[in-house]
């Protein structure tokens, strides 16, 4: 069965469900993209890795990470290798001491961590022909390059309070650039609150 490798080329809210967000990943070399809905704290797990925050405490996916090299496991790759009634299936491809482990996993976890070890992502062609999108008016420059993921906007105190403080100070600019001034307030609140504690 042919492999295809995959990039993020997106991470956004879902057009189709609210509340939720969309991973959108695209075959390396083609047009076809993959969207994923995703959770919201699934989202979070993988922006943050992305954007190379370091939150003041280990999220789950970065304590997954630690635990695999404590123990000299590579994550060398990771595939969506299954869709059935509109879920998506994956499983994680380890390594130790010369031998190869598959592991069962949810897609959204797996890409997580594929992330924080930049392992490749793979899916099958069945896949991509069942759930696959193909994007016309893409300039071919536009092909297989990674997006730039953003914390997801609806951020409550709990989430925030994860972050750095040099991280938030960073996410302050960059959403103020952007104009998204409902997140900018979020984040100058929890920079207060902390201040306030010092």
């Amino acid at each position: 069965m042919k492999r295809i490798e995959l990039d993020i080329v997106a991470l956004s809210h879902s057009m189709t469900q609210s509340h939720n967000y969309a991973v959108v990943l695209g075959e390396r070399r083609g047009q076809r993209r993959l969207p994923i809905v995703i959770g919201s704290f699934e989202a979070q797990a993988i922006a943050v890795a992305m954007e190379r925050m370091v939150p003041n405490r280990p999220l789950t996916h970065d304590l997954f990470k630690s635990t695999l090299d404590t123990f000299g496991i590579q994550l060398k790759e990771v595939v969506i290798n299954n869709l059935l009634d509109g879920i998506f299936y994956a499983r994680l491809v380890c390594m130790k001491n010369g031998e190869l482990y598959e592991i069962d996993s949810r897609t959204s976890d797996a890409i997580a961590m594929a992330v924080r070890f930049e392992c490749p992502i793979y899916t099958y062609d069945f896949i991509l022909e069942a759930a696959g999108v193909v994007l016309e008016d893409q300039d071919e420059e536009g092909g297989g390059a990674v997006g730039t993921a953003k914390m997801p906007a609806n951020l409550d105190s709990d989430a925030l309070e994860t972050y750095s403080i040099d991280a938030l100070h960073r996410r302050l600019q960059e959403v103020l650039d952007a104009e998204d001034y409902e997140t900018a307030a979020k984040i100058r609140d929890e920079l207060k609150r902390r201040e306030a504690k010092d």
